[in-house]
């Protein structure tokens, strides 16, 4: 069964980087790998760096932001499997035959994760600390607080031509808009194995780290999207001490052995 792995980048070589050499170390290789340059800096040295990986790059002349990168590159896609994948997270080895095992009996599955942070230290990220983020998969609660993380989630490419693509309207929420579409007419299952890292960065990069005057506009689109009511806007951290979160909490397989990911630009890529 083919796989096509879909990631929009934009301005970050070395995270990309590492991201290409979690998916080198595949136990189940992917058969197509989709990079969508969002009009950022050249990434050309990634990609020559990882001449193993079946790698199509699209080059966008303009940036036209990330969720409308993404559907480029699901439209690109060729294999009955998608797999998705942010620029600056991680797969473990085991993650991608982890995925195609749980595909028998659902139409999408994603697993946990563990968020890590990091500091940059000769070419590559070095974890800091690191936090399970395990939910049980909550159908009803996922229309109060999402707990999907959409890296390494994979699910059947049909599923587009029947609900259509990543909605840019929502922006940020695209994943969660996603979820809650796909949830009414699909089987969905969590795999409850932290296979993917998600980067969190000390230094406050990462989008998900703030929450602006935009952000709670794309909140109430989607919340009058699916009817959602009034949604939490508090930080993410705090929001993962609500009791009705924290119920939610689950065990998962750990299977990281917390060692940084080594690119093969490591030794160029400072920065």
């Amino acid at each position: 069964m083919g796989v096509s792995v879909v990631i929009a980048t934009y301005n970050r070589l070395l995270p990309l980087a590492e991201l290409l050499e979690s998916l080198s170390k595949q136990t189940y290789k992917p058969t197509q790998v989709i990079l969508v340059n969002d009009g950022g800096s050249s990434v050309q040295a990634a990609v020559d760096a990882y001449p193993e990986l079946p790698i199509e790059l699209i080059e966008l002349q303009e940036n036209v932001g990330h969720v409308e990168a993404r559907n480029i590159g699901v439209r690109t896609a060729t294999e009955d499997f998608i797999m998705l994948c942010d620029d600056d997270d991680l797969l473990l080895p085991c993650h991608t035959e982890r995925m195609i095992a749980n595909m028998n009996d659902a139409d999408f599955v994603y697993s946990d994760v563990e968020i890590f942070h990091y500091r940059i230290e000769n070419g590559m990220r070095i974890p800091t600390d690191r936090f399970l983020f395990a939910y049980e998969c909550d159908l009803q609660a996922m229309r109060s607080f999402s707990t999907y993380v959409p890296s390494g989630s994979m699910y059947r490419r049909v599923i587009h031509d029947i609900i259509g693509y990543f909605d840019p309207y929502v922006h940020n929420y695209w994943d969660w808009d996603f979820f809650l579409r796909v949830a009414k007419q699909f089987r969905i299952k969590r795999v409850p194995t932290a296979s993917v890292l998600y980067a969190f960065s000390n230094e406050g990069d990462h989008l998900s780290k703030q929450m602006n005057e935009k952000r709670q506009m794309y909140l109430n689109r989607l919340s009058e999207k699916h009817e959602l009511g009034d949604l939490p806007t508090k930080n993410f951290w705090l929001l993962l001490s609500e009791p009705e979160v924290q119920k939610r909490r689950a065990t998962s397989e750990i299977v990281w052995d917390g060692e940084p990911f080594r690119s093969r630009l490591a030794h160029i890529v400072m920065c």
